[in-house]
């Protein structure tokens, strides 16, 4: 893929980020609903525990670095995999798209990985962008959707729409954006070392808003059979321990001198100082992951190119988790769940009530995805088996209960 430009900013493109931010800048709610569209300076994950918003600046390198870096070849290069235009048809990095609570929630059929799947219903729109649109052909077809009113995001891999509005994929992973949330261990999400993607990529909002206030997300082409935090997911055999782990995270050196570079790279080098660039997939070298956008200079960011791993060093890991060493503990406990009444007529509301210990979110299928709080209302059109979903870092529980609609 070619690497992305971004243009100088100007004072034009900074009133119109400002402009459009009101009073709810920095909030999930002051997102921007459309495709493509500015956060507002909204940043996901910003939970206490957050390690993809950890200032990483002063951390010590990791141990195994030099070993780890001479793995990824020292004379890697950096490559910006997004950008501006087209590339073999294709748009050049991953697209998302911002929607209201609003936004009708459809059915996901799963392929590859039900079971590591979060179920639907999801805020899909038929129109949702896919990775490499307008010609996606039969890559990763990543889907990223934000929904802004009740601050969770969506992804999807390898992503088709049916004709009937529901979408088909190999898996999906629901993301509380209000907290650090992370799959349970050994679980794949949409991307392969069980990771969101969205808070890793390049957005030309932030670029243009002058910080990028959160790690990157980037790929090698070969990893270890293991994982660190925040990673979930190893998707090898190698079980070399010069290999990276997925979550490995790569910090650009203090002593590499960014001076000689645009005002827009060098906000990109910035963050790669002092939040660093972790390991989400198996690809093609030190590729770092972004949005398209058509404000991307090419030729600037480009000139990251003339970057190499041996300008990187690898960040202490901490625990590495293998197949001989993943963590186990409790799943959540459902204490209750139940429907009220749970005999009606066509049209009359039901409420459904939960009590769960241990959960880090909970999901109800069909109709109403994500839960919050201890209840909803939902009017069932037909009699309905509705299913809790309690999932926390150790698994996942269910149970249903049945609303009779006579």
């Amino acid at each position: 893929m070619r690497p992305v430009k971004i243009s100088l900013i100007t004072l034009a493109v900074l009133l119109a980020l400002r402009g459009s931010a009101v009073a709810q800048a920095g909030t999930c709610a002051g997102m921007t609903v459309g495709q493509l569209t500015s956060l507002n300076g909204f940043v996901p994950f910003q939970g206490t525990n957050s390690l993809w918003n950890a200032d990483v600046s002063s951390a010590p390198v990791d141990p195994n670095s030099t070993n780890i870096i001479n793995f990824i070849g020292p004379a890697t290069t950096l490559h910006p995999d997004f950008g501006a235009g087209y590339y073999n048809r294709q748009t050049i990095g991953i697209p998302y798209q911002v929607v209201a609570g609003s936004q009708a929630k459809v059915p996901i059929i799963f392929g590859l990985y039900p079971d590591e799947s979060d179920p639907g219903p999801m805020p899909i729109p038929q129109n949702a962008l896919i990775e490499g649109y307008p010609k996606p052909g039969n890559g990763d077809r990543h889907v990223l959707v934000l929904e802004k009113d009740g601050c969770w995001l969506y992804e999807l891999y390898h992503a088709y729409l049916q004709k009937n509005g529901s979408w088909k994929a190999d898996s999906a992973a629901v993301w509380d954006m209000t907290i650090s949330q992370q799959r349970p261990y050994t679980w794949t999400s949409a991307d392969a070392a069980g990771l969101p993607i969205f808070p890793g990529l390049v957005r030309y909002d932030e670029v243009a808003a002058g910080a990028i206030n959160h790690a990157l997300r980037f790929t090698v082409p070969a990893t270890r059979q293991a994982f660190v935090a925040p990673a979930s997911h190893w998707a090898s055999t190698d079980t070399s321990t010069s290999a990276p782990p997925m979550g490995t995270r790569l910090r650009l050196k203090a002593s590499f001198d960014i001076s000689g570079y645009s005002a827009a790279n060098r906000v990109l080098l910035t963050a790669l100082k002092k939040y660093g660039m972790i390991l989400a997939d198996n690809g093609s070298g030190i590729f770092i992951s972004g949005a398209p956008d058509n404000r991307w200079n090419n030729s600037d960011l480009s000139n990251l190119k003339k970057i190499t791993a041996a300008s990187f060093d690898v960040v202490a890991m901490g625990t590495i988790y293998t197949p001989g060493n993943v963590p186990s503990g409790p799943a959540p406990t459902i204490l209750s769940f139940t429907a009220n009444p749970s005999s009606v007529a066509k049209g009359q509301p039901v409420t459904l009530g939960w009590s769960t210990s241990g959960a880090d979110y909970n999901l109800i299928s069909p109709a109403l995805g994500p839960v919050r709080g201890t209840s909803v209302s939902v009017v069932p059109s037909a009699t309905t088996t509705y299913t809790l979903y309690s999932t926390n870092a150790y698994g996942r529980t269910t149970t249903t209960v049945t609303v009779t609609v006579h």
